[in-house]
């Protein structure tokens, strides 16, 4: 029997401070378990990138846990929570490297990093995770949109600690470059489709201060709008002081954030938007990032107009990227019509689990 032990990691101050080496490793890892169930290292975001999330712990308390086998770090998990609202509810992750799996180490972590949850009040567990396609049964979502392998490691895992599966996100990814006539020519399109009343506005990092209030809005509507079966996920409410932390986050890392919005003339506030993450490295793909349209305001191509603004803002500023990947969830059929008109196709499933746990 393998003999390892399960500790909580203190977070660096800084690259190469006190506790790097370990951050670094488990955070590598986590790359290295999603990049080994989609295929591609595409999804990868570096731990120079991560930490600044883990120095903003007023509104997104986070927490790393490791297992070890001797010195190296053979297992790794992660907490999110939030600070205000949804006080029973934790979002976990879990990551057991492939020499190390059926040891035992999985089962150990997981009940530990789980039994810390419950013990703070936070019975209602989620988690979100990759299933690659395999043949056999599948297991089916709810929400009667999308599937996964019933004898998968994962999902057999996960069944077997009371999880239930309750909604399939689809990873997909569009080839750049676009070409520059032709997106134009849609964006004038679709544009125009959405006649006077709207305008886009675009920018690169912090939101300007005028925006900031509407902005912030959306960021809580994306808890409530979007799809989201039967997880149920509370309402995650924003402030602009939290949009502002949130900003002074990315501007610590070496990630840029672009964003396009469309501004609602006649009430000259915004009602829709999407973000870009872009990498510093060009070999590299850029993440697409929240994406939402006031339901009040949807039927007008907004959601097409703000992802074709936002492409062009990336050809204009920052070209030369692979691609860009995106997540929707299979019964989002809007929005992932939207994507498969733009051109990105799938390139994995993840499922989106629940459990409750006894406290």
């Amino acid at each position: 029997m393998v003999r390892f032990t399960i500790e909580e990691l203190p977070i660096p101050t800084e690259p190469g401070a006190s506790g790097w080496a370990d951050f670094a490793a488990s955070l590598d890892l986590q790359n290295a378990v999603e990049a080994e169930g989609y295929g591609t290292d595409e999804l990868a975001f570096t731990p120079k990138e991560l930490l600044p999330g883990y120095h903003h712990q007023q509104y997104d308390p986070r927490r790393l846990f490791v297992a070890r086998v001797g010195d190296a770090i053979v297992a790794g998990a992660r907490t999110d929570a939030q600070a205000e609202g949804g006080d029973d509810c934790v979002w976990l992750s879990f990551s057991v490297h492939r020499d190390w799996r059926r040891r035992g180490i999985g089962t150990a972590l997981a009940a530990h990093v789980e039994g810390i949850a419950a013990a703070e009040g936070r019975s209602t567990q989620y988690l979100y995770t990759v299933s690659p396609d395999a043949p056999g049964p599948r297991l089916a979502a709810p929400t009667g949109f999308g599937s996964v392998p019933r004898e998968n490691p994962e999902v057999r895992f996960l069944l077997g600690r009371g999880y239930h599966l309750e909604q399939i996100e689809r990873g997909s990814r569009l080839a750049l470059p676009l070409d520059p006539t032709a997106l134009a020519e849609q964006l004038g399109t679709v544009s125009s489709d959405a006649g006077p009343g709207y305008v886009v506005q675009v920018w690169e990092g912090a939101t300007p201060e005028r925006w900031r209030t509407d902005i912030a809005v959306l960021y809580t509507r994306m808890s409530t709008d979007a799809p989201s079966a039967g997880l149920n996920e509370p309402e995650d409410v924003w402030s602009v002081d939290r949009l502002v932390s949130y900003e002074q986050k990315h501007e610590a890392s070496p990630r840029t954030l672009l964003t396009a919005a469309v501004e609602h003339r006649s009430s000259e506030r915004l009602v829709g938007f999407t973000e870009l993450s872009v990498p510093p490295e060009l070999h590299r793909s850029v993440s697409q990032e929240s994406t939402l349209v006031l339901s009040e305001h949807r039927g007008h191509g907004l959601g097409m107009l703000v992802k074709l603004a936002n492409l062009r803002q990336l050809a204009d500023r920052h070209p030369g990227h692979p691609a860009v990947t995106t997540f929707n969830a299979e019964e989002n059929r809007h929005m992932l019509r939207v994507n498969e008109q733009l051109g990105f196709v799938p390139m994995g499933y993840e499922g989106a689990w629940k459990r409750v746990a006894r406290v």
